[in-house]
């Protein structure tokens, strides 16, 4: 039997002296087509492990129903890897950051007011218990000790950064082990007093996250763990991207420094993001410090692989610093994956969302507007629709904690924004006639991935006002977009007044490509693609263009659907070669 172990002067891989290189490409954010083409890639760069997090919002995406199949198959990622000789790290979580929607955690949680997130709390124990009884046993039979390549299993994720349970991480950790688990488990935090204090206990490997100042950020871990390996577990080699927030590149020299310090003091490291991929569909997360800040539908991260799979300046520098300390494998990287210029798509049909509401959504009525979670709904958007009592001079339309974008209507007609950054109530209207409709519509952009304001409910989470009176008895219309199948198109496509739209065009395609859809004249909604949200898109950038790989498209005629709740000029979209994220 092959065994993986954390002795006091290193790690040791059948019993000889080994040093993880590891790289992070995460499963669930690359098109299942491509993940060998990806992981051949990390082990011509010298690599010997693939690490990634679990992704539990979208393998339990409804309570109690478990989906492992396409790009959530990740016995078959593992299973690639192991057959191109590398081992693999996995990080089950539950939480796992990421910038991803919730940090992993399934959006269904927030139906439970009584839950209260990462710690010993019953209801958040119980539900996690469950995923673990599903999940656990799948990759327990990929251990080295198994016949597979999982080396490493990760106990929580940076929790250090949010609380100080002991209890509970010693209780992930015995769940982990009763369920099979018999590779070392280990915990990563940031190598700060704080985060090292509260994320850690005695008896579990301890590793640092940083990205510079390796003989720094060692030394205050060797304060907490005398002796063992030296891991950087999340070597930030590159940076994500906000929405409104100019792009982030680290200088590869840079980078390629600071991994040649970990590796000359002796650390195992690694590097997140080798290769980022993309936050396909709803997924990505946001941070909330003093105000909101979402994060944009790419991950590419400034990766050495960037989010379409092309080696960077930044692979081959990290490369030859690996060089320094191992063999690089006799591996031909792949050939590039083709990419196309499928060249303009027009919008020859359209749909005013309140004129196909009811084929969208069945309204649920309540006193209050509900929050998209007690709707039993995930993702995407949600309409409130109320009749408010006239006549009444002009006053504040008031959205009380609105999450996260808010756009209000009287009588159909557009009327104005409030933003969740917004620090005062952005629309003024009056009602000179004895009443009239109200109606907000509201767009989840990603649930608080990080810090304290996990507990991020999304819609109207605390009332809508009318000056300082509440509205009361509303219709709340849940507006995922997962099926535009059911909307009547009208032919041709209005100019852009203030009502929010669904457009549609269509393409047809001899050959299946990688390509980017760009949106020049467009302002703010979601891109659809064969029944598929692809992407958000937002004028104000970075991001300008949405991913948009081979196989999420067919030869033949494909349909693009846009809902835009913002403007546009131009009913087209440009299917490019080059992607633009700023």
């Amino acid at each position: 039997m092959k065994k993986f172990t954390i002795e006091k002067d290193g790690f040791y891989l059948n019993g000889e002296p080994f040093r993880v290189l590891a790289g992070a490409i995460h499963y669930f954010r690359v098109p299942a087509e491509y993940w060998r083409d990806r992981l051949l890639k990390l082990k011509a760069c010298g690599f010997n492990t693939v690490e990634t997090y679990v992704a539990w919002n979208l393998h339990e995406m409804q309570e109690g129903v478990y989906d492992y199949s396409d790009m959530l198959d990740i016995e078959k990622f593992l299973d690639i890897a192991q057959e191109l000789g590398l081992y693999a790290i996995v990080r089950p979580g539950p939480y796992i950051c990421s910038e991803w929607d919730f940090g992993g955690l399934p959006w269904w949680l927030l139906k439970n007011d009584a839950l209260q997130l990462r710690c010993m709390e019953e209801n958040y124990i119980a539900a996690v218990d469950r995923f673990f009884d599903d999940f656990i046993p799948r990759i327990a039979k990929h251990q080295i000790t198994e016949g597979g390549n999982i080396i490493l299993v990760q106990v929580e994720n940076e929790y250090g950064s949010y609380g100080d349970d002991s209890v509970y991480i010693r209780h992930l950790a015995k769940g982990l082990e009763e369920r099979g688990i018999n590779v070392p488990l280990f915990t990563s935090d940031g190598a700060e007093y704080q985060m090292l204090t509260g994320g850690t206990v005695p008896e579990i490997h301890k590793t640092a996250n940083f990205g510079s100042r390796a003989k720094e950020q060692f030394e205050r871990l060797r304060e907490y763990q005398p002796d063992g390996p030296l891991m950087c577990t999340e070597f930030w080699n590159g940076w994500f991207d906000h929405w409104t927030e100019d792009h982030h590149s680290r200088d590869p020299e840079d980078a390629a420094k600071a991994l040649d310090e970990i590796l000359e003091l002796g650390g195992s490291v690694s590097a997140y993001m080798f290769h980022g991929g993309t936050n396909f569909g709803y997924m990505n997360g946001a941070n909330c410090y003093d105000f909101y800040e979402p994060t944009v539908s790419s991950y590419d991260d400034d990766a050495p692989v960037n989010e379409y799979g092309d080696p960077t300046e930044k692979y081959f520098k990290i490369r030859d610093v690996i060089a320094k300390y191992a063999p690089i494998p006799d591996v031909e990287l792949p050939a590039p994956v083709k990419r196309m210029n499928y060249g303009e798509v027009k919008f020859t049909q359209s749909a005013k969302l309140f004129d196909v509401l009811d084929s969208l959504s069945t309204p649920v009525e309540s006193v209050m507007p509900k929050t998209m979670e007690k709707l039993g709904q995930g993702y995407g958007y949600v309409l409130y629709k109320a009749q408010v009592r006239g006549p009444r001079d002009e006053q504040d339309v008031r959205l009380q904690e609105v999450h996260d974008r808010g756009y209000i209507y009287l009588d159909g007609k557009f009327v104005g924004i409030q933003y969740r950054n917004d620090d005062k109530p952005q629309c003024r209207v009056a009602i000179p006639k004895e009443g009239a409709e109200l109606a907000v519509l509201v767009e989840n952009m990603g649930r608080v991935n990080y810090g304290a304001r996990l507990r991020d409910c999304k819609g109207i989470t605390e009332g809508i006002g009318f000056g300082n009176n509440f509205v009361y008895h509303w219709q709340n219309y849940t507006l995922p977009f997962d099926d535009v199948s059911k909307v009547t198109f009208k032919d041709g496509v209005d100019a852009f007044d203030g009502s929010p739209v669904l457009l549609k065009g269509e393409f047809e395609i001899n050959e299946c490509c990688d390509t980017f859809v760009k949106l020049p004249t467009f302002k703010k909604g979601i891109i659809i693609v064969n029944g598929r949200v692809l992407s958000r898109h937002w004028e104000v950038g970075p991001q300008r263009s949405a991913y948009l790989p081979a196989p999420f498209l067919k030869k033949g005629k494909n349909e693009i659907v846009v809902f835009e709740t913002e403007g546009f000029e131009k009913p087209v979209a440009l299917l490019d070669s080059e992607p633009d994220i700023g």
